[in-house]
């Protein structure tokens, strides 16, 4: 049996990088899956998750939206009557130096990276509270472990899903339903592939494992805590990053 089987996702920011990656870890595994964006679905992806015979469906959203998260758990709950997994995984970076770092770049990262998380939680909670079941998995970064110079507004963003997974993990948890958190170190994405050749060796000379990381593998993790594998796991950060 898939490890998903008859599961009901929602992956926010699930078109590309990472997020995709999630999708399509979780419809080979069996989940039907609503995935968000801010503008659409590739033909590619649509492709692929027509041929694995995925149940799904793309809406347009903006995660700093409340009302936007309120509108994409109404359309999985008409669509598929229920809502099981979470991922929380949309997210921007604006990097600069704080001194150089405008109002607006700070608003729009901790926006879009945090408070969404803060949204689409809100969201579904009342719902997995009455199911007693539910497994809420929240996309952090190394960068808001260790911090990172020219990115105070990620890092802090990222820090703050920390705080969150931690503190809503300890109010849901005696309804069963669970919240961890994954803190993802280099990983090849466009996030990453833009970054000069220089950037990209000065820091993996400080990753053990001498390479990036590809999005699969932190789909896997996600895999971990979504499914029932993980059953006995919550407020945890599960940090993915080759040694960084």
């Amino acid at each position: 049996m898939k490890q998903l089987e008859n599961k009901v996702a929602i992956v926010t920011g699930g078109t590309r990088g990472i997020g995709r990656a999630i999708v399509e870890k979780f419809a080979a595994e069996g989940a039907k899956i609503i995935l968000t964006g801010t503008s659409h679905i590739s033909d590619e992806l649509s492709q692929k998750l027509d041929e694995m015979g995925a149940e799904y469906q793309f809406v347009k959203a903006n995660a700093a939206s409340m009302e936007d998260a309120e509108a994409v758990v109404k359309t999985c709950i008409d669509k598929f009557g229920r809502i099981d997994i979470l991922v929380n995984n949309a997210g921007i970076t604006r990097d600069t130096l704080l001194m150089r770092m405008s109002e607006s770049d700070w608003d729009d990262v901790i926006a879009t990276n945090l408070k969404s998380v803060f949204n689409y939680t809100r969201a579904v909670q009342q719902l997995m509270l009455r199911q007693r079941s539910g497994a809420i998995v929240n996309m952090s970064s190394i960068a808001g472990v260790m911090g990172n110079a020219g990115q105070t507004n990620y890092a802090a963003s990222k820090a703050g899903i920390i705080g969150f997974t931690k503190s809503i993990a300890r109010e849901i948890g005696s309804r069963k339903v669970r919240c961890n958190a994954i803190a993802p170190g280099l990983i090849e994405t466009d996030m990453t592939k833009d970054l000069p050749d220089e950037i990209k060796e000065g820091m993996l000379r400080g990753v053990p494992l001498r390479r990036m990381g590809k999005a699969e593998e932190i789909a896997n993790v996600a895999l971990f805590l979504a499914s029932d594998q993980s059953s006995y796991v919550t407020g945890q950060v599960i940090v993915c990053d080759g040694g960084m």
